[in-house]
C-alpha cells in the first residue's frame, strides 16, 4: 500500500480545510489521519486508537445512507456515542468505491455549511487520495492482475496458461477442483431514488473497466481466508473461482454471501440476486476449460429460473445444459405460439411450468401460486381448449416443458 503519499496527502488536505480528517477502508478500518487538530471528539479519539469504526458508531454512520452516497453526507452530531457533527465524502473512481473521507466539525459549528463550501475547492486531491487508493487496493496490484489474467487464459484453454497455472503454489497438488462461476444480476432499484432524491451513481455497472474490478475486488475480498477456495478472478460480468472439489457446499455458500455484501459495499447498489454455477470435479487442470463452461451454464440456468436455488451444480441445471448446446427457440413450438397470443397467458404459463416441474402435484402448485385448485384445473382445462390437446399428454407436454424453459435460457445473462 502507499501509505506514505496516502498519509502526506490527508495532512495536506487536512492544513487546506483547517480541519482534522480520518480516512477508512470500506470496513471501517483507519487508513490515515492527520495529526494535529484543536478539538477531537471522543469518537475521533477512540477511532485514532482502536484504528477501527466501532459498531454503535458504524451503525449511526451507515443510516444516512454513505454507503450509497456518491457526493459528501452529512452525518449530524450524535451526544449518546460522544460524536459532534462530520461530513463523510464518498472516494470513487469510475463508480468504483474504494473509501471514505471524514471532515469533522468544530465544537461551535451548527451545521456542515462551512464544510460543504469548501471542498469543491480540493476536489481534484480528493480525487488524487481516491486513485492513490485504487493503486494500493491488493486486486489492483500488477501481480494480482497478471496472475488473475493466466487464471482466466488457462479457462480459456490456453496450453500454456495451464502449465503455468497448474505449478503454483495454492492449486498444485489440491486436486481435485471445481470450477465456480458467480453471477450478480443488477439491483433492481438502480433507478430508485436515495434518502436525499439523488440516483445512485451505477457507473461501475455501465463501465467495463469498472465493473472488472468490481468483480475482482468482490472475488477477492469473498475467498481471503476460506481454504476450499484456491483462486478466484474478474472479468466484467462475473466472477471465475477455483475451489476444491469437495461433496458439501458450505464454503461455497459462505463465499456467496460474502461476495454479495463486497459487491454492495463497492457500488452502492445491493445486487437483485446473486448465483453460483460449479461444475463437475476434475483431477486434472487440462479438464479447466470444460469446467469453466459448465459452471457457466449452471450459474446461468441458476439466474434465470430462481427455482434451482443460488448454488447450483451443472448436473442440477437439467434441460437448461441440453439448451446450451445448441440454438432453442420457444417460438418453434405451436403449442407455445397459440397460448403466448392470448392476453391470459400470463395466468397460463406459470400454471403449466410449476405443473411440469413438480410432476403434476396441483395441490402445491396451487399453494406456490396462491390459487384454489379448482382455479388451477380452470386454467388447465383453459390450455386444453386453446391449444386443441391435452398438456398433459406425452409428448404435447414434452414439447410445451421444452418451450417454456427454452423462453426462460433466451434470458440468460450472456457470461
Amino acid at each position: 500500500m502507499r501509505n506514505e503519499e496516502i498519509e502526506d496527502l490527508v495532512e495536506r488536505l487536512a492544513v487546506e480545510l483547517g480541519r482534522g480528517l480520518s480516512l477508512e477502508d470500506l470496513d471501517g478500518v483507519l487508513l490515515a489521519y492527520s495529526a494535529n487538530q484543536a478539538q477531537a471528539d471522543r469518537v475521533r479519539v477512540n477511532f485514532l486508537l482502536s484504528k477501527r469504526v466501532p459498531a454503535d458508531v458504524s451503525a449511526w454512520q451507515l443510516s444516512h445512507g454513505i454507503a450509497a452516497a456518491v457526493r459528501p453526507v452529512v452525518v449530524p452530531a450524535n451526544t449518546e456515542l460522544g460524536m459532534l457533527g462530520r461530513v463523510c465524502v464518498p472516494l470513487l473512481v469510475r463508480g468504483f468505491r474504494v473509501g471514505y473521507l471524514w471532515v469533522q466539525q468544530d465544537a461551535q459549528e451548527q451545521s456542515a455549511t462551512a464544510i460543504l463550501a469548501q471542498l469543491p475547492q480540493v476536489r481534484n486531491s480528493l480525487d488524487l487520495l481516491a486513485t492513490l487508493l485504487l493503486d494500493s487496493n491488493t486486486a489492483e496490484s500488477s501481480q494480482r492482475r497478471a496472475r488473475e489474467q493466466q487464471f482466466l487464459a488457462a479457462a480459456d484453454g490456453d496450453r500454456h496458461a495451464i502449465e503455468v497455472v497448474s505449478e503454483w503454489p495454492e492449486i498444485r497438488q489440491r486436486g481435485p477442483w471445481q470450477a465456480a462461476t458467480v453471477y450478480a444480476a443488477p439491483g433492481a432499484d438502480l433507478d430508485k431514488l436515495d434518502h436525499r432524491g439523488v440516483k445512485p451513481d451505477h457507473r461501475a455497472a455501465g463501465d467495463p473497466l469498472a465493473a472488472v474490478l468490481v468483480h475482482r475486488s468482490a472475488g477477492l475480498q469473498a475467498t481471503v481466508g476460506m481454504d476450499d477456495a484456491l483462486f478466484s478472478a474478474g472479468l466484467g460480468s462475473h466472477a471465475v473461482m477455483l475451489f476444491r472439489a469437495t461433496q458439501g457446499r458450505t464454503a461455497h455458500a459462505a463465499v456467496l454471501k460474502r461476495y454479495e455484501g463486497e459487491l454492495a459495499k463497492r457500488t452502492g447498489v445491493p445486487a437483485s440476486r446473486v448465483v453460483m454455477g460449479i461444475g463437475e470435479p476434475f483431477g486434472s487442470l487440462r479438464a479447466l476449460p470444460a469446467a469453466y463452461r459448465e459452471s457457466r451454464i449452471a450459474a446461468q440456468a441458476a439466474a434465470v429460473d430462481p427455482v434451482l436455488g443460488t448454488i447450483l451444480d451443472v448436473r442440477g441445471a437439467g434441460v437448461y445444459e441440453v439448451l446450451a448446446g445448441g440454438q432453442a427457440d420457444p417460438e418453434d413450438s405451436v403449442y407455445f405460439r397459440l397460448i403466448r397470443a392470448r392476453g391470459d397467458s400470463g395466468e397460463l404459463f406459470p400454471v403449466l411450468e410449476l405443473l411440469y416441474d413438480n410432476d403434476g402435484a396441483v395441490a402445491g402448485i396451487a399453494d406456490r401460486l396462491h390459487l384454489h385448485r379448482s382455479t388451477v384445473y380452470s386454467r388447465i382445462a383453459r390450455v386444453r381448449g386453446i391449444i386443441g390437446a391435452d398438456p398433459l399428454a406425452g409428448r404435447v407436454r414434452l414439447e410445451l416443458h421444452l418451450a417454456l424453459k427454452a423462453a426462460r435460457w433466451a434470458a440468460r445473462p450472456r457470461i
